[in-house]
Formats: C-alpha cells, sequence, structure tokens
C-alpha cells in the first residue's frame, strides 16, 4: 500500500515524528512525506527484499535525526551484514514492478474469493465492499497481497483439510516474498478464551507472484474438500 497521508501513522517523540515499526511492516513499501516524518522504521524482511531469503529492518532518516541511533548502534554493535544489504538493493530494483503484481492478483484473487459460496466475506479494505473502503481510499493509492477470508464454521479437521489440500500455497506468515502463502488465523487464542461454537474461520492469505488463475483453481479444488 502506498500511504497519502504519513502523519496518520506517525507519533511526536521528543519533538521529531516517528513512524511507528508496526505500520512500516504493513503498509507494503509506502514512504512517508520527507518534510513530515524525520524517521522511517521498515521490515525490509518482507516487500524491499521480495525473495523470502533475508532476515532485515531499516531505519532511515536525515543525519541529525540518527545521531542518537548510530551511537546506539556503534556502541552495541548492531549493523546489517554486507550480504543483507546487497540482498536488499537487488530486492530493490524490481520492487514498483513487483508490488504491482501483487496489487493486480490479490485483486483478482479476492474478487473470485468474495462469489464463491464457501466464503462468508473477503476483508480487504482496497475492495469497495469493505466497510473501511473510504477511509482507505482517503489514506492510500494501492494494495499488496495479504488479506483474509472468512469462512463457514468448520471442525478443525475439516478446516485442517481445506488447508492441507493447496498446492500452490505455502504455510508462512512472513509474507511479502514470491511465493503465495497462506495461515490459519485463530483469533481466540490471542482473546485468552476458547473459541465460540459455530465461531467463523479466518484464513489468511498472501497473495504472490503466480498466476491469479491457477491460484482461484487451486483453492477452488480446496474448497471441494470442505
Amino acid at each position: 500500500m502506498h500511504k497519502k497521508k504519513s502523519g496518520c501513522t506517525s507519533r511526536k517523540r521528543g519533538g521529531r515524528s516517528v513512524r511507528q515499526s508496526a505500520a512500516g511492516a504493513h503498509l507494503h513499501g509506502g514512504f512517508p512525506d520527507p518534510g513530515k516524518v524525520d524517521i522511517s522504521i521498515h521490515a525490509a524482511t518482507k516487500l524491499i527484499n521480495g525473495h523470502s531469503d533475508l532476515v532485515l529492518g531499516l531505519i532511515t532518516g536525515s543525519n541529525a535525526a540518527l545521531e542518537s541511533v548510530r551511537l546506539q548502534a556503534h556502541r552495541s554493535g548492531v549493523h546489517a551484514s554486507p550480504d543483507a544489504c546487497w540482498l536488499a538493493m537487488r530486492g530493490l530494483r524490481t520492487l514498483p514492478v513487483r508490488v504491482k503484481r501483487h496489487e493486480e492478483s490479490a485483486m483478482r484473487v479476492a474478487a473470485w474469493l468474495e462469489q464463491h459460496p464457501k466464503v462468508r466475506r473477503v476483508l480487504i479494505p482496497a475492495m469497495q465492499s469493505h466497510p473501511g473502503h473510504t477511509l482507505w481510499k482517503s489514506q492510500f493509492t494501492g494494495a499488496a497481497g495479504p488479506f483474509t477470508t472468512e469462512l463457514p464454521a468448520c471442525s478443525e479437521v475439516t478446516f485442517a483439510r481445506f488447508i492441507d489440500s493447496l498446492a500452490l500455497f505455502r504455510l508462512g506468515t512472513s509474507w511479502g516474498g514470491y511465493e503465495s502463502l497462506v495461515m490459519p488465523a485463530v483469533p481466540h487464542r490471542l482473546r485468552g478464551q476458547d473459541g465460540l461454537e459455530g465461531e467463523p474461520r479466518l484464513v489468511r492469505f498472501h497473495i504472490g507472484l503466480e498466476e491469479p488463475e491457477d491460484l482461484c483453481a487451486d483453492l477452488a479444488q480446496a474448497f471441494e474438500r470442505i
């Protein structure tokens, strides 16, 4: 997603505007207005790298804004390796092309899922059917690969069979790479209480660089098993 209004994801600390690290990871390559944000923190592991073979975080800003950061890094010996920087630079060369493809494919797969009889709803703000679409549109110029789908309630065995039947989606949480990913979302484990009987199932997808028609066909055959 390409952020329009960086002020919405920033806060003032000691007279400086600092972009949140969590927001940096989930904005998928959106860059703030340099006139408004002094420091930007981003998870380069994901879209910037784009090849699922790197763990790297970025903190960028003006020379003055990063003075204390550099001092702490030098004192603690925390620096990125040359190989990690080389891999990130490799990813940056294709970032605009990959982000565009992720967005286009994700929207096509999400639209297909929205019409499927075994899907209750698709949670992606970039779609007009999403209740937060107007807010999303006011702040972003594009989307990326991740979104969530809500399926009807089913047993653990049936849910696992659906996930395991997918051939083109790998299990994984660190999206942003070339491959499509799937991850069962189990929110009741985060709420500290048992799941409610009849509660819908949530599935988190990241749409990679495969052909969207192939991904839809893979999803179709998995739906036939539930």
